[in-house]
């Protein structure tokens, strides 16, 4: 177990300061194993946080972000959290201005994360297979950079399958009423 963990903290280590050596845009945690964010992971990306553009934390066991992981990485692009067990993002989530996209897929979002519509350069929402069933269609639809928002598989009221179309201008994928997602 020990020594399992020790490997896992050691390829953790490795991912980071590959980032901070090459000077890359890009931080790839993902498959890490990781149940938040490690706090010393901050200290080592200091000086090049503003510089980190993508961060992968997909496929890891999250259950939450903190609103500091929102602040310190402010000129993300992109953020791929899917396959966690996220229920909700901080409000800081609304520091990401630059953010284009957000993968949000295979977590556990009963409630569409409203912060979201804030963000002025957003292009595509990613929230396919979790337990959502009411979206804010007018904001989304006042997004002036919204291009995609998946809910596939996601238990989707007929409300919004109703409203939706003819207030949208971007692609919205939907299961087809009733159909529920894969079992895992």
């Amino acid at each position: 177990m020990l020594k399992k963990m020790g490997e896992a903290v050691a390829r953790v280590a490795r991912k980071v300061n590959e980032t901070v050596e090459s000077g890359s845009d890009t931080l790839d945690l993902a498959e890490c194993k990781l149940v938040s964010f490690p706090i010393g992971i901050y200290k080592v990306l200091r000086n090049v946080s503003d510089q980190i553009h993508l961060i992968t934390l997909a496929d890891n066991e999250l259950k939450s972000l903190t609103s500091k992981f929102m602040t310190t990485f402010s000129q993300l692009r992109e953020l791929h959290l899917e396959g966690n067990f996220l229920h909700r993002l901080p409000t800081e989530v609304g520091s990401l201005q630059h953010l284009k996209v957000i993968d949000l897929s295979r977590n556990q979002f009963q409630d569409f994360p409203e912060q979201l519509t804030t963000l002025p350069s957003l292009e595509t929402i990613n929230l396919e297979e979790n337990e959502i069933v009411d979206v804010p269609v007018e904001k989304l639809a006042a997004m002036p950079a919204l291009r995609s928002v998946n809910l596939l598989s996601n238990p989707l009221n007929a409300e919004v399958r109703v409203i939706a179309p003819p207030l949208i201008k971007f692609d919205m994928l939907m299961s087809p009423e009733g159909a529920r997602a894969p079992p895992p």
